[in-house]
């Protein structure tokens, strides 16, 4: 009973632990941009942009099918065709009554129409709805890609408070230590009461302090949950990337796929603009019942409705078209000047934020180089401040300068650390490598 009570214990806790882990799995920088990706409510625009583009493409395709039209009329005419007076006279005397066509005349009918030849015209439809689906699914690229920049803020923000606050607990206890020592030494009449005081004020501003950075931490994580779908509790072990050198030979930005669907939406209609110019060849067929019919004459003789039909093939050139053709092919060149323009404005911009980065990222490498050595060289001044304060030769005060100085030399490593990560993550955002 013991044993089965021990195994089923274990049980237990090791279920306990394995959903421990799953819920609080270790996140890192790109897990970010995946989960803040695959929740972000525009993504299902993707979705939407093929749907809408199979719809259009459907309907430029049924251009191909035969046109059919149903029709009917009725009307009366204020005059019609008659016999000449001596034919009719001629008629009348063999004994043929010619009644002559009637005023009021009647069709119903169906009429059919299929294009041949239309001069590339539902080609260039085609390329025109393929090209406005791409460009629309690049603009969105855009969008999407806009959310890695916020994830930067956010992931490096809460890595910073995370160093700040591990800080801020390191100067805690190093100043309970110093408070612990000088109550001891006030004991042995060593030290003031006052000295005590100091240092206790110290190591309370830094619990308020801890106070702050847990506050802005809980407010950077609760953005960060909303980008990831992630409870804010899930939120505990980001991992800190490691530093990458970026390479800015080559631009792969989502902007410039933009810009290439643009201008290949304006060549697609300009390719729409030569076809309608072009004339149109197409077979037709008519078919109605009514009066009158295509024989007449036998209309003039007979009140009757009748069954008539019609083939053939017909070419139809608007040679209107051409009025404008000039202006909207210069309106599309002037449409190709300004994406081209867009592109050369947004690569200029995006130059100097990779120059700026850039410099950004050498000025914290040369900083980090000294920041270890400044904070050995404060520590070994903080140390000595201790003894000196231990044999009586240096005051509190200035023991809390050198505490202050030690642990603000720490956080300025930490902060020129995940700066040097953040702008080097900038900058492969910026050229997106």
């Amino acid at each position: 009973m013991k044993t089965q009570r021990k195994i089923k214990l274990m049980s237990v806790f090791w279920g306990l632990l394995c959903f421990w882990q799953v819920g609080f799995a270790q996140l890192t920088l790109e897990d970010c941009y995946k989960l803040a990706t695959e929740n972000y409510p525009l993504i299902q625009n993707y979705n939407l942009i093929k749907q809408s583009s199979q719809y259009s493409l459907a309907n430029v395709y049924k251009g191909y099918l035969p046109q059919v039209n149903v029709f009917g009329q009725a009307t009366y005419q204020s005059d019609v065709a008659t016999l000449p007076d001596a034919f009719q006279n001629i008629m009348t005397q063999f004994g043929v009554d010619v009644e002559g066509i009637h005023k009021d005349q009647y069709k119903i009918g169906l009429s059919l129409n299929q294009i041949i030849y239309d001069g590339g015209n539902m080609k260039a439809k085609h390329e025109i709805e393929m090209a406005d689906e791409n460009a629309q699914t690049a603009q969105m690229d855009v969008q999407m890609y806009a959310i890695k920049e916020k994830i930067n803020y956010l992931y490096f923000a809460i890595l910073l408070i995370e160093d700040k606050k591990q800080l801020n607990a390191d100067l805690q206890v190093l100043l309970k230590s110093n408070y612990d020592r000088l109550v001891a030494m006030k004991t042995n009449g060593t030290a003031l009461q006052s000295d005590a005081d100091a240092v206790q004020a110290e190591y309370l501003q830094a619990k308020q302090q801890e106070i702050a950075l847990q506050s802005m931490e809980k407010s950077y994580k609760q953005m960060l949950s909303v980008f990831i779908n992630k409870n804010v509790n899930e939120i505990t072990d980001l991992q800190k990337p490691e530093y990458q050198s970026v390479s800015t030979k080559d631009n792969l930005r989502p902007e410039l796929k933009y810009y290439d669907s643009q201008l290949n939406k304006v060549i697609a209609q300009e390719k729409y603009l030569q076809s309608s110019i072009r004339p149109r060849l197409s077979l037709f067929g008519q078919a109605y019942y009514g009066y009158t019919g295509y024989d007449m004459f036998a209309d003039m003789l007979d009140y009757s409705w009748s069954l008539n039909g019609m083939v053939g093939i017909s070419l139809n050139w608007n040679l209107t078209s051409l009025y404008t053709y000039k202006n909207d092919r210069e309106r599309l060149k002037v449409s190709k000047a300004m994406v081209e323009n867009s592109r050369e404005v947004f690569l200029f911009n995006n130059n100097l934020s990779t120059f700026s980065s850039q410099n950004n990222i050498d000025q914290y490498q040369k900083m980090l180089n000294e920041d270890d050595r400044i904070i050995s060289l404060r520590q070994s001044i903080r140390k000595s401040a201790e003894a000196k304060l231990n044999e009586g030769i240096i005051d509190v005060n200035n023991l809390l300068k050198e505490i202050t100085n030690e642990n603000q030399a720490k956080i300025d490593r930490s902060t020129h650390e995940i700066e040097l990560l953040q702008n080097a993550y900038k900058l492969k955002n910026i050229v997106n490598q």
